[in-house]
């Protein structure tokens, strides 16, 4: 089964060139995410201190991802440098607090892109951390379509988005994988260094899921398109995941797929805020994932 991804419908209308103008615009005023830094960050960083060229940890085939992704062949991964939050316990904080990685032309990411493809024979081009390089990313998934790129595009991100930078987006992605890592406030606060996380979450994720709707598979249970949303539980944060749950069954389409993952473990800062400074209990994971299947989530297994 062969659907064909969003934005070569968009190319062949002519609006992705249109949409690559419009996010380049964010280079020397650049508001892409809700800090709204305003920087122009060919002189200077913002909150994610990333300048306007893409930086790329690494790219290939990737076999960790949900099996939606990565049937026989993988998911097409290409991880991006930096971020803009900045998660205590962050498992890839030498990527996201140091961006680790090298600077690529827009040029050289859309090769990536290729390669994945026709190297690698990937399911789908799934960009980890995109948010910060979106006008890198839409000029690379536009010269990359011109030459033959005909995979699924993963926005893999987490979760900290703008409205206006999702609409710039719509009619590309075909597949949103946001992070929903709270419910609460002050954990957004205490654990990111972001002070409206759920609300910029919580709209975040209903315009995915007004643009691509509950996760589709094709004959293969492999994704073509769709909202597939990641929850990090932590240790003692069962009552902040109940009300990640109850949002989700809630406020979108009942066929988003949900993973709620169990496998966090503490790293990078998270030694200094002593509730998280453990593993995450079998039962308290078992009691969210009965809670999520009680209201009826699509849960990932």
């Amino acid at each position: 089964m062969s659907i064909e991804p969003n934005y070569l419908k968009t190319l062949e209308k002519g609006d992705l060139s249109k949409k690559v103008e419009e996010a380049k615009k964010h280079i020397t005023n650049c508001n892409l995410c809700p800090h709204k830094c305003g920087v122009n960050r060919i002189e200077e960083v913002g909150m994610c201190k990333a300048n306007h060229r893409a930086i790329v940890s690494s790219y290939g085939p990737h076999l960790g991802e949900e099996r939606v992704l990565v049937g026989q062949r993988g998911s097409g991964t290409i991880f991006f440098g930096y971020c803009n939050m900045s998660c205590v316990y962050c498992q890839n904080y030498e990527l996201s607090a140091y961006g680790e990685g090298k600077i690529v032309s827009n040029e050289k990411l859309a090769q990536m892109m290729l390669s994945l493809q026709n190297h690698y024979d990937c399911h789908n081009i799934n960009l980890v951390t995109p948010t910060h390089f979106v006008p890198n990313i839409l000029e690379a998934i536009c010269l990359a379509a011109q030459s033959g790129l005909k995979l699924p595009i993963v926005y893999n991100s987490g979760g900290y988005e703008s409205l206006e930078t999702l609409r710039l987006l719509e009619g590309v992605i075909d597949i949103y994988m946001p992070d929903f890592k709270y419910s609460s406030t002050e954990s957004g606060k205490r654990y990111s260094k972001v002070s409206d996380y759920p609300k910029r979450a919580k709209e975040a994720l209903k315009e995915m899921d007004r643009q691509v709707g509950g996760l589709k598979v094709d004959s293969r249970n492999i994704a073509y398109r769709g909202l597939l949303i990641r929850h990090l539980m932590l240790p003692g944060g069962l009552e902040d995941t109940k009300g990640v749950i109850e949002f989700i069954k809630k406020e979108l389409s009942s066929d988003v797929l949900v993973n709620l993952m169990n496998q966090y473990h503490p790293t990078h800062k998270a030694f200094e805020y002593k509730e998280i400074d453990k593993r995450l209990g079998f039962m308290e994971h078992k009691e969210a994932y009965d809670y999520g299947k009680k209201l009826g989530l699509r849960l990932a297994k």
